[in-house]
């Protein structure tokens, strides 16, 4: 038997890379998965439906159940689509996996409006336009012990904040706090979400340059960094199971053959007064009880 015998599955970005290997490893452990990839450069230009119905031709091929989509993500009809195709094909939605993105680098004073709202585009619309019909399909299922599941792609870009990728880093830390929210709002309905920072080797980290990667300082530094895709899809395997109900609300980092949980972010020191600030006080008071803190803190990239 496999981990995820009789789960239904969507994959978004699921014909390359990570999502790939996600793809794949869900099939061989028992999932029917419903993969959706425009076939897009790595900028979002372009387009080939290839990659999607390539990788479940594969996955048929071998045994499994896939079917391929094309469409494109951040379209909300796409997310309407892909659920309305695993609860008819296959008979149930129990899995969401969202991979899709796309990289336009340049540091905040390059960049142009155009490349800034092609990244938010295809991140976060492209993450709200599967995990709306999806809630909305398992909210009607009125099953709090359906053991589904919303797994987000987030990134180490976001959250250490790369300099030279602001708009990436903005998508990937909003994909964090929609997470949050997830997680707080659909637990009454059986549905857990988490989020998932990547370290691999792929067609997007390849147009970084060596000297600009970050690994992510949740790297365990005796951990060996083999860099395959495949090595981050066995965390979002076990996401997927119904074992992991505990996890929700959480940000884990898989890169090599390390996984990482992120702390959630908590306050660590508060000041307070009997009525307005005055500057003096204000400065007084955050010196004397955050800087010593703040100190003590990583330093960001």
């Amino acid at each position: 038997m496999g981990s995820l015998d009789g789960r239904v599955a969507i994959i978004t970005g699921g014909g390359r890379g990570i999502g790939q290997s996600i793809s794949k490893l869900f099939a061989a452990e028992g999932a029917s998965v419903v993969i959706n990839d425009l076939g897009v450069n790595t900028d979002g230009t372009g387009g080939d439906r290839g990659p999607a119905q390539d990788t479940a031709e594969e996955i048929k091929a071998a045994g499994g159940k896939a079917i391929g989509n094309g469409g494109d993500i951040a379209d909300a009809a796409t997310g309407e689509e892909l659920v309305e195709t695993a609860v008819s094909e296959f008979g149930k939605l129990d899995i969401v996996v969202n991979v899709a993105g796309i990289l336009r680098d340049r540091m905040i004073f390059n960049l142009s409006p155009e490349d800034w709202d092609a990244v938010i585009r295809v991140h976060m619309r492209g993450t709200y336009s599967t995990v709306r019909p999806a809630a909305a399909y398992w909210r009607e299922q009125r099953n709090p012990e359906g053991h589904y599941r919303i797994v987000n792609f987030t990134s180490v870009s976001g959250l250490h904040g790369a300099a030279g990728q602001p708009n990436y880093a903005a998508a990937k830390m909003g994909i964090v706090g929609l997470t949050y929210s997830l997680a707080n709002a659909l637990g009454r309905y059986g549905v857990t979400a988490n989020a998932i920072s990547p370290g691999a080797a792929t067609r997007m980290t390849d147009t970084v340059p060596t000297d600009r990667r970050r690994a992510g300082s949740a790297d365990a530094a005796e951990a060996p960094l083999d860099r395959s895709p495949d090595n981050v899809a066995p965390i979002v395997q076990y996401m997927a199971t119904t074992d992991s109900d505990w996890l929700s609300g959480r940000v884990v980092h898989s890169a090599g053959y390390n996984v990482s949980l992120y702390n959630n972010p908590e306050p660590i020191a508060s000041i307070s007064t009997d009525g307005p600030w005055n500057l003096a006080d204000l400065k007084s008071k955050v010196e004397a009880t955050f800087r010593p803190l703040a100190d003590g803190l990583p330093t960001r990239p």
